[in-house]
Order: C-alpha cells, then structure tokens, then sequence
C-alpha cells in the first residue's frame, strides 16, 4: 500500500499532443525568373555564284542577309575531300544586308560552297548552300571513232557511236572528266587509252563530241 501511495503522490508528466502549437515558420517567396531575350531569325540568300572558272582564278559569291543590318559577318566555305568545311573568305554586310565573297581555287575539280552566318546579339545564326562550282584547266584534245567502231576499248567493252567517254593515257579506267566547251558541258568516264599524239591530253569519243559541239581538234576546259 505505501509503495502505491507513494506512485500516486507523483505528478503526471504532460504528453507531447498537449504541447503548445509552435509558431509556423514564414514561406520563401518563389524565386523570379530571369526573362531570357529572343534573337530574331535570319536568312541568306546567294543572288550569284561563278560557276566556271579557271584554275588561279577567282570564285565570287554575292546574296544578302535579312534582316538588312550593316556590319554582320558572314562567310564562305568550301567543302572538303572528307566532308568537312573550310573557311575561305568572309565580309562584312553593308546596310542593305548585302555581302560578295571570294575565293581563288588553285586546284581543278568540283567544289561545294554555302554561306554562313555565326550570328549576334540580337540575331540568330543561319547558313545557305550556294552550290557547285567547277575550276577548270585548258586542255588541247582530239576525237575518234569512224573506222574503230566494234573495236575493244582498253577500259573495257567496245566502242560504238553511242559510246560517251574519253581515252587518256594516265588516269584510271573509269574515272569521271568534265569538260566544257562553248557553254556547252558533258561528265563523261575514262573508257580507253590514248591519245598518241604528241601535246593532246584526249581523244574525245564520237557522242562526247557531239554533245559538246566540239570541232576535230582544239582547246576545252577540263576539271581533271
């Protein structure tokens, strides 16, 4: 009996549910977003392109930029053996938007150019394909055909009226020339062997004459 007197005389400990209510803790306002500033678009557009031109000569590209601002830079560049591009040139738009950009090709062949703008402050970055060029060297060359028809060809084959190609002493069997001549152009492989003659580079096939309009002997223009 003492021992549960003595339990009774002991005060009750108050229970955390009857604890005062804690003051609630202010709510951080939410955080302002930065506003972000929106470039306008932009577009080039290529007006002309050379698209013959001779080897040591120089390829030049005009267009313009809109929107018209004066003082953008854009520029010009060439497509490489392994598909990158390589900057040649670059100018300065004047008020108009308009630019010209050139670049002196040293090698014959076919070359892709584009136009590229990088961008600005307040304009965002663009680029336009401008398209083939080919850098041509002179080549004198002659024909045949007549009396040779259902002979062999040394490439492969036999030569007949209708075959499109040239003969060369040095490139392989199958590879592609473009020649011009007069505004006129043909892209026709390598099929024979030959000229023999001394100081011509080719022997043009009968058709490959025709569709240049070219005469028995002469001067064309040549990418290889």
């Amino acid at each position: 009996m003492t021992t549960i007197a003595a339990m009774a005389a002991v005060p009750a400990v108050a229970s955390s549910d009857t604890q005062s209510p804690q003051p609630a803790q202010p709510t951080a306002a939410p955080a302002t977003a930065t506003p972000v500033a929106t470039k306008a678009s932009s577009s080039l557009h290529v007006d002309s392109v050379r698209r013959t031109v001779l080897a040591g000569k120089r390829v030049v590209v005009r267009g313009h930029l809109n929107p018209a601002g004066s003082r953008a830079v854009v520029s010009l560049q060439v497509r490489g053996a392994k598909g990158g591009w390589t900057t040649v040139d670059h100018d300065r738009t004047g008020r108009h938007g308009r630019y010209v950009l050139t670049w002196r090709a040293a090698k014959t062949g076919e070359k892709k150019l584009r136009v590229h703008f990088g961008g600005s402050k307040v304009m965002g970055s663009t680029k336009h394909t401008a398209g083939t060029t080919r850098i041509y060297r002179r080549a004198f060359v002659s024909w045949y055909g007549p009396g040779l028809y259902g002979g062999h060809l040394a490439c492969g084959g036999t030569l007949s009226p209708g075959t499109l190609g040239v003969a060369n002493k040095s490139l392989p069997c199958g590879t592609k020339v473009t020649l011009h001549y007069k505004g006129r152009t043909v892209r026709v492989p390598v099929v024979d062997r030959g000229p023999y003659v001394a100081g011509r580079e080719y022997d043009l096939t009968a058709a490959t004459k025709q569709k240049l309009g070219f005469g028995s002997t002469g001067t064309v223009l040549t990418t290889r």
